[in-house]
């Protein structure tokens, strides 16, 4: 090969590069020579690459969500209340947060973290599936069980095993449920009769919350809180399935649907001049309700989806964020990532490095303040 052919070739293959110097991240992981530092193993995600960079990028978003203020705005609209002016408010308005999840994932040991933002009302509002109720209440009245994968579901049917994944939940539990639940049901007809209560699913959700009365349960804490649950497909689980049973035997009780579209739609159109943050784990309804009630107010301002799903079949439960800015229910503006992981891997971490790393530093702060108010 003469030495023209042979540059050409060479300055085909080894096009000139641009300098990504200053505009990207280098990417390197951690290196265990430091000992073992999970925090700064956390934050070594962002520059390890593939999806745990997307995790990283997750945990920056969520952080973003928690730590705006109504007075980082520099523009104070003229036409806003006399409140909104005020600095000291502005500085205690907060991005309002909302919640999804699927119902795997409160059948799994996420409940307890959920119930751990819930809790201490990390979160504004929650949007799930029947399962996700269900399974919070079931779980206060018997445990469910680590199976495995590869357990035939013949073989389970006749122990009478129910499996979701690994999980196991006996037929027993549901009986349990069905025992505790229908005397309820029974007390809300009542009510509906004889005070003309209307009911709705997070009113009912509500109710659960307070009649469970334990401390395990994310829906307790919600009704103490005062944290609306909403609850879209309410007859899609075992408590469809409950209030089949109850209407075969005493029919009458109405749950509203349409009321609690209005009550979660108005959460965030009534949210400003608040941000809306969405963190969605998993796809289906919930995803979908939550985006679509912030479509409402022009889009959410920042967005975390974790899921595994794809979105080459157009379902809404593996669209990306920005297919929902094309719909309007994520400003063009927001701060968006998705991971494509298992949320019972990404979201304790995250949570360990958002909610529950900022309630730490505020507790230390307190700690300080209050020592340093006795020395004085």
């Amino acid at each position: 090969m003469d030495d023209s052919v042979f540059s050409s070739v060479h300055s085909t293959v080894f096009k000139e590069s641009e300098s990504l110097e200053g505009k990207c991240e280098k990417i390197q992981g951690y290196d265990f020579n430091e000992g073992v530092n999970y925090p700064k193993l956390l934050k070594s995600l962002r520059t390890t690459g593939f999806q745990a960079s997307n995790l990283g990028e997750a945990i920056d978003v969520v952080n973003q969500m928690l730590d705006w203020r109504l007075a980082d705005e520099t523009t104070v609209a003229e036409d806003c209340s006399e409140e909104e002016k005020d600095q000291s408010y502005r500085e205690s308005v907060k991005c309002k947060i909302f919640l999804g999840f699927t119902s795997n994932l409160v059948s799994s040991g996420v409940r307890d973290i959920i119930r751990y933002l819930v809790q201490h009302h990390m979160v504004d509002v929650i949007v799930t599936t029947t399962g996700g109720v269900e399974e919070d209440l079931i779980k206060c009245l018997a445990p469910t069980f680590k199976g495995d994968f590869s357990l035939p579901g013949a073989y389970l049917r006749s122990k009478g095993l129910n499996r979701i994944g690994n999980l196991l939940v006996p037929n027993d539990n549901y009986c349990k449920f069905e025992d505790w639940i229908i005397p309820i049901f029974n007390e809300m007809l009542k009510e509906q009769k004889e005070e003309d209560v209307l009911w709705t699913p997070s009113k009912l959700l509500a109710r659960l919350g307070k009649e469970i009365n334990n401390e395990s349960s994310y829906l307790y804490w919600a009704y103490k809180m005062n944290i609306p649950v909403f609850c879209p497909g309410l007859t899609d689980g075992s408590l469809g399935d409950m209030l089949y049973f109850h209407c075969v035997r005493t029919s009458g009780l109405v749950i509203d649907v349409v009321q609690d579209i209005r009550a979660m739609n108005s959460e965030a159109v009534h949210a400003t001049p608040r941000k809306t943050g969405m963190i969605i784990l998993g796809g289906g309804i919930q995803k979908h309700h939550i985006c679509n009630a912030n479509m409402m107010r022009n889009g959410a301002d920042y967005a975390v989806f974790i899921n595994t799903g794809q979105e080459f079949d157009g379902s809404d439960s593996g669209a990306r964020p920005d297919e929902a800015v094309s719909w309007g229910k994520i400003r063009d503006s927001a701060k968006t990532v998705k991971v494509y992981c298992d949320a019972t891997i990404a979201f304790p971490l995250l949570v360990a490095e958002t909610f529950a790393t900022k309630r730490e530093q505020t507790r230390e702060a307190k700690d300080l303040t209050a020592v340093s108010t006795l020395d004085s």
